[in-house]
């Protein structure tokens, strides 16, 4: 019993997890339908800080704890390292972007904004891709670096 209460306190709560995820998607969605660039610029500011340093630095994940402050106190968790795993998915493919815009490659730039949106999208119908990453991920590390 105690060992699950201490993963609620050290876990972020999943309204939060499915706000990040809006978040993504539906901003994604409307730059690309109004092609407003800067939008996306947003996206990639607003999960940098949270991607290199944790939800400490989350504006989302402070909007969340506030804006579901009833709901997060018996929602269920996500483990912070996946959270963080699937924001750096988002970050480096909305830093790509930035990077193509900036060299005049917008169709590159719209096709990695895309990517975010259409993986945050399945992600809120109820499948996570970055989630499968990271369990990919963990499985061959652990496959390579096992003792034999």
């Amino acid at each position: 019993m105690e060992n699950s209460k201490e993963q609620k306190i050290s876990g972020i709560p999943m309204p939060i997890v499915t706000l990040n995820r809006s978040i993504l998607f539906f901003g994604v969605l409307i730059a690309i339908s109004t092609q407003q660039i800067w939008i996306t610029s947003l996206l990639f500011l607003v999960l940098l800080p949270a991607t290199l340093f944790g939800r400490k630095f989350s504006l989302i994940f402070r909007l969340g704890s506030i804006l579901f402050a009833e709901k997060n106190k018996s929602a269920e968790v996500e483990d912070p390292s996946l959270q963080r795993f699937n924001n750096g998915i988002a970050t480096i493919l909305l830093g790509l972007s930035q990077i193509a815009f900036v060299f005049n490659q917008n169709i590159t730039g719209w096709i990695f904004s895309g990517m975010v949106a259409i993986a945050s999208g399945v992600a809120l119908l109820g499948f996570c891709v970055g989630c499968f990453l990271f369990y990919q991920f963990k499985l061959q590390k652990y496959r390579f670096f096992r003792s034999n």
